[in-house]
């Protein structure tokens, strides 16, 4: 005889995060960006509801600020050893830079044979424009208390002391990103030029240990636990603006930031 109370029984389910956009402060306007700020109690609410089986990570991100995605990814870690819970990351279109930064909070990297992954270093891009303004007449005045307040100032010319503060600056950031991928990959890393910039496509990738398998993320997590598992999907509210398809002014802007950093890696801006 069937047990009537089998259909109340509590389905194993799967929290998935979708962790998509340009990686930056909570400060920054409009745009599809990602802080630890705005996913704080989406993630606390990813391992603390409904016990989860797992907390599977949709990851589509060309990178961002390093401190976010430090934190983002220390949060997701201290929640799943807090509670046991197994994370699963899955690499859509692309998790390079600040973006695979994301992706080491996940014991196991399952990504698509078209995946871009990697890109394991520090940027920093400007322009120059004190020749233009010398051909314009254009005078530029700066007062400063502090000799170097003015580093990197784009209207006047670059100094040799400036360029060796920054490069001081990007090796403690890079230093610290080599860390946390080696104190989350260990020994699965093999290969060369792993922490150079370079980045890896798909099967590539898995061969120098920076993901563990090919895989997306329903089968894969129906595979691992059960075919009856339910997903459960949590997300950050979207800006109001952007609830009924209307950007605004600022919108408009952080648009065009975003799709610059991705079109880096030869990809449009979901």
């Amino acid at each position: 005889m069937e047990n009537p109370f089998k259909r109340f029984r509590r389905q194993d389910t799967v929290t998935v995060v979708r962790l998509e956009g340009v990686i930056s402060s909570g400060a920054r306007p409009g745009g599809q960006s990602l802080s630890d700020a705005a996913l704080a109690s989406v993630i606390e609410a990813a391992f603390s509801k409904g016990k989860p089986k797992a907390v599977a990570l949709s990851i589509n991100s060309p990178g961002g600020s390093p401190v976010q995605s430090s934190l983002i990814t220390a949060r997701i870690r201290r929640l799943a050893d807090e509670k046991n819970i197994p994370v699963h990351a899955f690499v859509e279109d692309v998790a390079a830079s600040g973006g695979y930064w994301l992706a080491t909070a996940a014991d196991r990297i399952h990504i698509d044979p078209s995946s871009i992954v990697g890109s394991i270093g520090v940027i920093s891009a400007s322009f120059g424009f004190h020749e233009f303004m010398e051909r314009k007449g254009v005078e530029r005045r700066v007062y400063t208390a502090g000799e170097d307040k003015s580093m990197l100032d784009p209207f006047r010319p670059v100094r040799e002391e400036d360029v060796g503060r920054i490069k001081k600056i990007q090796k403690v950031i890079h230093d610290n990103f080599i860390e946390q991928v080696r104190s989350r990959r260990g020994e699965r890393l093999s290969g060369e030029n792993l922490f150079t910039g370079e980045i890896w496509v798909g099967q590539d990738a898995i061969d120098v240990g920076l993901a563990d398998g090919m895989g997306h993320l329903v089968p894969t997590m129906k595979k691992l636990y059960g075919d009856k598992v339910r997903f459960n999907v949590v997300r950050p509210k979207r800006p109001l603006f952007r609830r009924f398809g209307l950007p605004g002014v600022s919108d408009v802007l952080s648009d065009a930031e975003d799709r610059a950093v991705w079109a880096r890696f030869g990809v449009q801006a979901p």
